[in-house]
């Protein structure tokens, strides 16, 4: 955002914008956790929630945004390509920050919005803070009864495009549940909370710093009302609290901290003018670090160079090559298409499995004899596939390893940004200690290969522990994938030359999901079609 007038403060349509000089100076217990209101930073060149508590969607007149978020993009490189534009809301409690937020998703209409509460990282109460809780004689209102830690490291791994769990606060009970909910980074992330501004690390974290100002009576309304209604409390218990701790921790800690605001928002939600700007002020920081994806550059970014070492082809045997004849010719129905299409399949993951980790081990035979054998080495085996055509491949993988754990990722494409984009994901849980069989039939461009990929390290996969398996792939896919993730260990049944202009591989296959399922193509599908689709 652009620096802030010298002067004091200006008036602008509805909201305050401060200046250097603007706020209480005579907050000097909060000297330690500020920094020098002046400075400014310069501009920077730029996550499907399990939640069981909260809706991952806002519905609203226009359009359905989806408030859980997804993991931002990554480039050619496999390297986060923009980052997210951190909104960070104050006030005092019961101020409308949320309601604020809620108007600011709205109106900024863009698909991807986490919304990030503070009152979900209090911290665990010993056995008296406890006692002190229920008899209302504990301060919540204070810094100290935050885990700022835990906020700071949940936010930064969010604008890296990193999956976090999020704790889940009981007010009733005044303690954190057991069950955790998942949130990933987006294009947006609000963050709001009393004491959003309340420590130097976490204000390096925000772009935009916005204080909700609403009268004090309004606030003490609005808080009898929720705290009587959603979280149990009693009218004495309530008033007993406001006046002990809630009026004093405004006056010491948060009101001096709308010094700090970038836009001070009097009214709180009932000013949709300051609203406006904002919203007008985040599109214009989001236009700035728009990314067009850009096929073309993936396309040429390896030309010419040797397949890695990383890519391993089932050796191309008659009984293979038979196969493949059978597979690719057009004129071959849809039975005989799937029947021979499953036998690569087995034969595929077959030759996947014989490439992980195996070390000695010695077995007794009912002879009595011993034998000196292999087990595998790791922990657990865990197959993904990316929808729609990667799932055909799970019927082979669960007939030749019992027991395994099954995930699923679908990926499309935006139509207006040409973005590839995470739509749903359902993971195992635990697992970054598996390998992981990364499944899709047919790769071209690599792209939502890559972006799978990417899916499975912000899950803390080790990238050495990804397999990526595909009945057909493209040398550009090849590299692509390769070039990004170096560990990552292609394995396919053949690789074709060429991509036409379609994206489409050549000779190739055709369309593997359509002929598998029995759907039409549409006139402009390319082979990554099954999962970038609009």
């Amino acid at each position: 955002m652009s620096s802030p007038p010298a002067f004091s403060s200006v008036r602008i349509s509805g909201c305050w914008a401060l200046g250097p000089d603007g706020g209480n100076s005579s907050a000097e217990s909060l000297d330690r956790l500020y920094p020098t209101v002046g400075s400014t930073k310069p501009p920077r060149k730029r996550t499907t929630s399990q939640c069981k508590s909260e809706p991952p969607l806002l519905r609203t007149s226009k359009r359905t945004i989806y408030t859980a978020g997804r993991p931002p993009w990554y480039n050619e490189h496999g390297t986060q390509s923009k980052e997210a534009f951190v909104i960070g809301l104050g006030g005092g409690s019961a101020s409308g920050k949320t309601t604020v937020a809620t108007m600011i998703i709205e109106a900024l209409d863009v698909p991807w919005v986490v919304l990030l509460s503070m009152d979900s990282f209090y911290k665990v109460l010993t056995k008296q803070q406890q006692e002190q809780a229920a008899s209302n004689d504990f301060n919540f209102d204070h810094p100290d009864a935050f885990d700022f830690d835990l906020i700071i490291a949940t936010l930064k791994k969010l604008k890296q495009g990193k999956s976090v769990k999020i704790p889940i606060y009981d007010f009733t009970t005044h303690s954190r549940k057991k069950e955790w909910k998942t949130l990933y980074g987006a294009n947006v992330i609000i963050f709001e909370g009393i004491m959003a501004f309340a420590d130097k690390e976490l204000l390096k974290l925000l772009d935009l710093k916005i204080f909700v100002d609403t009268d004090s009576d309004i606030r003490l309304v609005r808080r009898l009302r929720r705290d009587i209604s959603e979280r149990g409390r009693d009218i004495e218990g309530v008033i007993k609290q406001y006046n002990k701790f809630v009026k004093p921790a405004f006056d010491q800690y948060i009101q001096p901290t709308m010094r700090l605001a970038d836009i001070v928002v009097p009214r709180g939600s009932g000013n949709t003018v300051a609203i406006d700007l904002i919203v007008q002020h985040v599109h214009s920081q989001l236009e700035e670090r728009k990314l067009r994806w850009d096929m073309a550059a993936l396309a040429s970014a390896h030309q010419c160079h040797p397949l890695p070492q990383t890519l391993s082809v089932l050796k191309s045997t008659p009984q293979v090559r038979g196969m493949h004849t059978i597979i690719r010719n057009k004129e071959t129905s849809r039975d005989e298409f799937i029947f021979y299409s499953k036998r690569l399949m087995r034969l595929l993951i077959e030759h996947a499995l014989s490439l992980l980790p195996f070390q000695s081990c010695t077995v007794q035979t009912p002879q009595g004899h011993d034998y000196e054998g292999r087990t595998y080495s790791g922990k657990q085996i865990t197959g993904v596939s990316i929808l729609r055509a990667g799932e055909t491949m799970e019927p082979a993988l669960r007939a030749v390893c019992k027991d395994v754990r099954i995930g699923t990722i679908l990926i499309q494409t935006n139509c207006n940004t040409g973005e590839p984009e995470l739509h749903y994901l359902r993971l195992p849980k635990d697992i970054s200690e598996d390998h992981v069989i990364l499944m899709d039939c047919t790769v071209s461009t690599g792209a939502a290969a890559m972006m799978a990929v990417r899916v499975l390290l912000d899950h803390d996969v080790p990238e050495d522990k990804i397999f990526l398996l595909s009945l057909l792939m493209a040398e550009m896919g090849v590299h692509s994938v390769a070039y990004a993730f170096p560990r990552v260990k292609i394995i396919t049944t053949a690789v074709d030359k060429k991509v036409n202009d379609l994206f489409r591989i050549i000779p190739g296959i055709g369309n593997f999901g359509d002929r598998y399922f029995g759907t039409d193509a549409p006139p402009d599908w390319s082979d990554d079609e099954d999962a970038l689709s609009t």
